[in-house]
């Protein structure tokens, strides 16, 4: 290498570093004009319980910024309007920098910001890196995405301890991982404070009655927990949540009269793990334990084969609905391990590739007279489709 050569190299590199070391700069600048910084991870719930203490900390007088990563990207500005997250490629976790610089330029006080990170590595990085967070929440640590953070569910909840804040507070529901939860957190110097049993059943019917969507109760409660730490009164929070948008992705139920057939859907799709999917499976069986019809709908995915095979080998041991229908891609996997596990093979209805109103008729053409239909599995392609379909006709008169 020539000695002209090897000087521009090392201008060039001078100059990498001179530009590292600007932006770490900027963004430490815009972390301190944003004291309060609420970092959300976990498997299930988190854009929700993003939604929830943005929502609660708002109506209890914070200017507040949200990001959620969820079903659709959104940044959520102080006055509750919602931006689309823009992204020119794949999701990549340098955009939390812009959404920090953001919340800084529109002088929230507080930002609550969900981790968009799989890899531990990732999550590591967000928030060292980016957000460091005065504020952790861990929803909970259930068995998925076991090809990138496992292989079991202990591995799960390591994975996510990577964004666990230095010298701040980490909040969580989960119960069953506190262990590992409390050696992080000694390690970083952060103090735990879970969610007690006590207070996820404190949840009342009157509490949840104020959502227009399912709300699961210890989401509530751990959202309350946050902003009653950060000063919010426990009523003057549950009413800003109560008045919050739901994520796309959020439980809700949609009744539809269609040619003297009366369909009930419940869009479950965002529930992708086994325990999530079979404890909401039961729910809604539960609540419309009339409906003489129950149907799921499983929406596969071919590049996430592992929660296929999870989820088929759970199936196997639910309570049973009287036809599973098979929608998106590679549904063969969920069908081969839920007949190892004992189901009847001419249990499931094969819908790979439909287009959703072809969906939409052969789910009709199943559920009798009076049905309940639940989407679970993945909410993404076909799965929120579906769910615009639904919503797009729900009408309390018939069809004509």
């Amino acid at each position: 290498m020539t000695s002209i050569m090897m000087e521009v190299l090392g201008g060039l590199i001078a100059v990498l570093v001179v530009l590292g070391v600007i932006e770490a700069w900027r963004i430490r600048y815009h972390l301190r004009r944003i004291p309060i910084r609420v970092h959300v991870n976990g498997t299930r719930g988190k854009s929700s319980v993003t939604r929830l203490i943005a929502a609660g900390l708002r109506e209890g007088g914070f200017r507040t910024c949200a990001k959620t990563t969820g079903t659709l990207p959104r940044m959520i500005m102080p006055d509750g309007w919602e931006v689309p997250v823009y992204r020119p490629a794949k999701a990549n976790i340098i955009e939390q920098r812009r959404i920090i610089s953001v919340a800084a330029a529109n002088e929230a006080k507080v930002l609550v910001i969900e981790c968009m990170a799989l890899q531990p590595e990732l999550q590591w990085l967000t928030e060292d890196r980016f957000v460091k967070a005065t504020h952790g929440v861990i929803t909970n640590a259930r068995a998925d995405h076991l090809d990138v953070m496992g292989p079991g569910e202990e591995d799960v909840a390591w994975a996510l301890c990577g964004m666990v804040p230095r010298r701040g507070k980490l909040y969580t529901a989960e119960e069953d991982w506190l262990d590992v939860f409390g050696k992080v957190c000694d390690d970083r110097k952060t103090e735990l404070i879970p969610v007690t049993p006590e207070e996820k059943t404190q949840i009342t019917a009157a509490d949840t009655s104020g959502f227009t969507y399912w709300e699961h109760p210890e989401n509530i409660a751990l959202a309350l927990k946050v902003c009653q730490e950060l000063g919010v009164e426990r009523q003057t929070a549950l009413e800003g949540m109560w008045k919050a948008q739901p994520d796309p992705g959020a439980m809700t139920e949609h009744e539809i009269a269609f040619f003297g057939r009366e369909l009930m859907f419940v869009n479950g799709f965002a529930a992708n793990d086994p325990e999530s999917t079979e404890r909401i499976w039961d729910m809604a069986r539960e609540r419309y334990a009339s409906r003489s019809r129950k149907i799921l709908v499983f929406n596969c995915r071919s590049d996430r084969p592992d929660r296929s095979k999870q989820l088929g080998e759970s199936y196997a041991m639910w309570a049973p609905a009287d036809r599973v229908v098979l929608m998106g891609t590679g549904t063969y996997i969920f069908a081969k391990y839920a007949v190892k596990g004992g189901v009847n093979s001419e249990h499931f209805v094969f819908a790979e590739d439909y287009p959703v109103n072809e969906i939409f008729e052969l789910i009709v053409g199943l559920i009798g007279k009076s049905g309940l239909v639940m989407g679970v599995g993945n909410i993404g392609g076909p799965g929120l489709e579906l769910v615009n379909y639904f919503r797009n006709r729900e009408s309390p008169r018939e069809v004509a």
